[in-house]
């Protein structure tokens, strides 16, 4: 690898205009760089140090195989994604993807550019309910078909819940009948767990350097999720 090369952490929606400034694309190590020092218009994606791999407090068998895992609607717009700045939810993703040896950490697949399908990051969290706190507790690799079985209520909202039902009963070998009525269940347990309202605890993830801003108010947070939940509703 050529000594001038200097890593940069580049956010996807990015990409453009890093490769605009001269960035080019490592597909080995599946990472921007800038080929020589002095780069002046590739100093604002300048690499931090890379993310450890084993986070404080992780539980990397927490959530394993493939489920609905489905988001409270007092708990939207509080992912990780929306609560970092991009360049840290590269570093994220990357450390993430990498962890898992670039397969899903579910199905085994890799990422196949020409079957539009990807490797992406699903966050895995606990609900304590004595003391209403959402809790990250693990961050895993997931490919599109998986997490779009993840997010199932996203997924009947997107027209893909035919998709996704399948590719449940394919990874986990259960029956029609019972994935079905594993759905029905994790419906069940959303509808409970959206009647609280939660904070938030990413400690995991500011103990390891990464900056954290804070989520929207949780009644700014609720209104939202209920104008969402509306408009998602309207179109089931």
């Amino acid at each position: 690898m050529p000594a001038e090369r200097i890593w940069l952490d580049v956010p996807y929606a990015e990409k453009d205009l890093a490769k605009a400034e001269g960035a080019r694309w490592d597909p080995r190590a599946r990472r921007w760089y800038a080929p020589r020092p002095g780069m002046a218009g590739l100093e604002r994606w300048a690499a931090r140090p890379d993310i450890p791999t084993s986070l404080p407090g992780e539980d990397r068998l927490l959530g394993s195989g493939l489920f609905v895992d489905l988001v409270p609607t007092t708990c939207w717009f509080t992912n990780v994604r929306s609560c970092v700045s991009q360049q840290d939810w590269e570093r994220l993703r990357r450390m993430v993807v990498n962890r898992a040896g670039q397969v899903c950490e579910i199905c085994g697949a890799s990422a196949d550019r020409e079957a539009g399908r990807w490797l992406e990051v699903h966050e895995r969290w606990v609900f304590d309910e004595h003391t209403r706190t959402q809790i990250l507790r693990r961050l895993i690799c997931v490919c599109t078909l998986c997490h779009t079985v993840t997010h199932f209520g996203l997924a009947q909202v997107r027209g893909l819940a035919s998709e996704a039902m399948a590719h449940l009963v394919a990874v986990t070998g259960a029956s029609h009948a019972q994935a079905q009525q594993h759905v029905d269940e994790a419906f069940a347990l959303w509808e409970r767990r959206s009647r609280v309202v939660w904070e938030l605890d990413l400690s995991m993830l500011t103990d390891v350097g990464v900056t954290v801003e804070p989520p929207p108010e949780a009644w700014e947070r609720a209104q939202e999720a209920r104008r969402e939940l509306t408009r998602h509703q309207a179109s089931w």
